[in-house]
């Protein structure tokens, strides 16, 4: 739909991008991809393994102290917050007024209420300091309550059935002018794990909610955090094993912004269930962003329904360099894009319900689906990168303008102009590849859309398309080279556009001489009535580009409206049963790859293209 000018694609730039990565609700998602259409079949489509290694190689190494919290050790020193006092007896740990300071590795059991203080630990030795929160409501009027200058590595363990709340004020002070941290409620300059089976709740009204400056490991708990800026920040990485998480932010829900180093900055999704509610972007990674396993809901900005006027970025996922989702179910209400990358997407598994108020999913160089469902419910664009392919899964959009976008340049869509909107670094060739799975598209602007071609080898495509004649089901610059699979296109006729002659799979493109009313059933049979397509559009149509195995050159074909089927109908395309015969509309007999039949309107397609874009 939009006239997008290709740029000169800066390979060195995205080579040593990619060179950098490593690696809700339950979903409703059709069956559809079981339902295969008249002539058509199952066809297994190997993938190429180099498309799916970055992200899905991203991994983290658990101690047996990070997944096996002992909440009754042997050897353990119990803190007693009593109010305004602090009561501790050993050597490791001294106490000052309202702070209690650790200063050796070794296990603490902290329960009781602090009215205004802090446990602070400045460990000079090698080891692990644990910190079990047994019952423990710790509060800090000027800084954080939770607060790990020094040490090899801290867990926080929630003992079991216990129920543990820390809050900070809403300013810090600071030993000097020149100092900004602790910065968080709870606040860790060294590595930090949260276990155990018990709950967490982190009131941050200063800033930030859980912070690590080191790496940040969740295996367990029940966590919330409210807090005012980022919800839970680990700038090396941030690597959730189990647990269930609840985030309410004011900025960004989950963080990690290690920037300085390609192998730091990540988010690992491998288990547990997060729910996210955040003014800016749900999952932010300065890298690299996975998703394995668990449940992550996640609603930024107000969600995809909201008037949501602002300058930042309110994306469901987001990284710098890549996104793969392997397993697990993912629940997206954004303002802004879905899943956005700034260089690529792999989906290999996973359940993902979107609804988003931008794209649903989009990334400057590539988008590849190697399995999984995909059912995006509300969007502008649907799926938009430079180039996309399709190798399998079961895909479903409904978008206000295009379905599937390959373009260059830079893509004006992002609303409002925000920080990180969709641009595209660069481009050479835009590409669509569809080599298997089902796809089903419901658009308001072009269904199927390539600023340069489009190839199909296998698999499914349904285009309910554009009313509109500013618009087509298919629209392509170059070629559209067709040489296995189903492809049904339906919607306006302006722009109609078929596949290419180069094709070996053949296709018709009917044309009515009047936009046929939504609910209008078309179907096409042979002359001795057997079923080729019986179709019933959701939108009003004038254009209809089918491309079967079941097309014969030399056949006579015959155009039904209307009429009734008892067959299974899946996204409006009936398979078995009975066609109870409508209107007869007429005759077209396929004489070579491509036939135009009916009224003449849109473009054939061929070698060298469609005709200009809208």
């Amino acid at each position: 739909m939009k006239k997008i000018i290709a740029l000169l694609l800066q390979i060195t730039l995205i080579i040593a991008l990619a060179a950098c990565s490593t690696a809700a609700a339950e979903t409703t998602v059709s069956d559809s991809a079981a339902q295969l259409p008249a002539g058509s079949e199952a066809v297994s489509v190997e993938v190429d393994s180099s498309s799916v290694v970055a992200s899905s190689s991203l991994s983290v190494k658990y101690d047996s102290e990070d997944l096996n919290p002992n909440s009754n050790p042997a050897d353990v020193s119990y803190i007693k917050l009593e109010g305004d006092t602090i009561s501790y007896e050993g050597e490791n740990a001294g106490v000052d007024g309202n702070v209690l300071t650790i200063t050796s590795a070794g296990v603490y059991d902290i329960s009781g209420m602090l009215n205004d203080g802090q446990i602070l630990v400045d460990s000079q030795y090698e080891g692990t300091v644990t910190l079990i929160l047994n019952g423990a409501n710790i509060t800090s009027s000027n800084s954080a309550p939770i607060f790990v200058r020094n040490a090899e590595k801290v867990i926080i363990t929630l003992a079991d059935g216990t129920q543990n709340v820390v809050t900070d004020g809403a300013a810090y002070v600071f030993d000097s002018v020149d100092l900004d941290e602790p910065n968080a409620a709870i606040f860790s300059k060294d590595d930090l794990t949260i276990n155990g089976n018990g709950s967490l709740t982190v009131n941050a009204n200063f800033n930030n909610g859980i912070a690590s400056k080191d790496n940040l490991k969740i295996t367990g708990g029940v966590i919330t955090v409210n807090a005012v800026n980022d919800g839970i920040k680990g700038k090396n990485y941030i690597a959730v094993n189990n647990g269930t998480i609840t985030v309410n932010a004011g900025a960004d829900g989950l963080q990690s912004n290690n920037d300085e180093d390609a192998e730091k900055g990540f988010v690992l999704i491998e288990g547990g269930t997060l729910n996210i509610t955040s003014v800016m972007d749900g999952i932010q990674a300065e890298t690299s962003l996975a998703v394995n396993g668990g449940t992550v809901s996640i609603s930024t900005g107000g969600g995809s329904s909201q008037s949501y006027d602002s300058d930042v970025s309110a994306k469901g996922l987001k990284a710098n360099v890549d996104i793969a989702i392997a397993g697990g179910v993912v629940n997206i209400d954004s303002f802004d894009d879905a899943i956005n990358s700034n260089v690529s997407v792999t989906i290999n598994g996973g359940d993902m319900l979107i609804s988003s108020g931008d794209d649903g999913i989009h990334a400057n160089s590539a988008i590849t689906f190697n399995s999984g469902n995909v059912n995006i419910t509300k969007s502008y664009e649907g799926i938009e990168s430079t180039t996309i392919t399709v190798n399998d899964g079961n895909i479903q959009l409904v978008t206000s303008d295009d379905g599937l976008n390959a373009a260059g340049g830079v893509d004006g869509s992002s609303t409002n102009g925000r920080p990180g909107q969709n641009g595209f670094e660069a481009a050479t060739d835009a590409y669509i590849y569809i080599n298997g799975g089902y796809l089903y598209v419901n658009s308001g602007g072009d269904g199927i859309d390539s600023n340069g071609s489009i190839e199909m080898t296998a698999g499914t495509a349904i285009v309910s398309g554009p009313t509109n004649n500013g618009n087509g089901s298919l629209d392509y610059n170059g070629t559209f080279n067709m040489t296995g699979g189903y492809l049904l296109a339906v919607g306006s006729s302006g722009m109609a556009q078929a596949p290419s002659e180069t094709s070996t799979v053949y296709s018709v493109k009917y044309g009515f001489e009047s936009m046929q009313a939504a609910g209008t059933m078309v179907h096409i049979e042979t002359e001795s009535g057997e079923e080729i397509l019986t179709f019933m559009p959701s939108k009003e149509y004038q254009s209809v580009v089918l491309a079967s195995p079941a097309l014969t050159n030399g056949s006579t074909y015959v155009v039904y409206t209307g009429g009734t089927s008892t067959g299974t109908v899946v996204d409006g395309l009936y398979s078995g049963g009975m066609y109870s015969a409508g209107i007869k509309v007429a005759n077209f007999t396929l004489s070579s790859i491509v036939t135009s039949a009916g009224v003449s309107g849109g473009m054939m397609g061929g070698p060298g293209g469609g005709g200009p874009r809208p």
